[in-house]
């Protein structure tokens, strides 16, 4: 799995935990549309820190807990 592909999942996952809608997540992070279309759908060749910064923000929390999660450990990513 890719950091990207990760990230997507991650992001899923909290909207439907908490859920909240991608446009509330959107107005939230401050990431356009658009983007966050790219990043759902995994069209994203790189995820920024910056991006994780604004995903954390939208759902409330640190970016330490948004990378708190198994499929970021080390052993779950293709890291190239």
């Amino acid at each position: 799995m890719t950091v990207n592909d990760a990230v997507a999942f991650r992001v899923a996952k909290l909207l439907k935990d908490k859920n909240m809608s991608q446009y509330r997540l959107e107005q939230e992070s401050g990431i356009v549309h658009g983007a966050m279309d790219r990043i759902l759908t995994r069209q994203n060749k790189t995820i920024t820190l910056t991006t994780l910064y604004k995903l954390a923000k939208g759902f409330n929390m640190t970016v330490q807990e948004f990378l708190d999660y198994y499929l970021f450990k080390s052993e779950n990513l293709d890291i190239e």
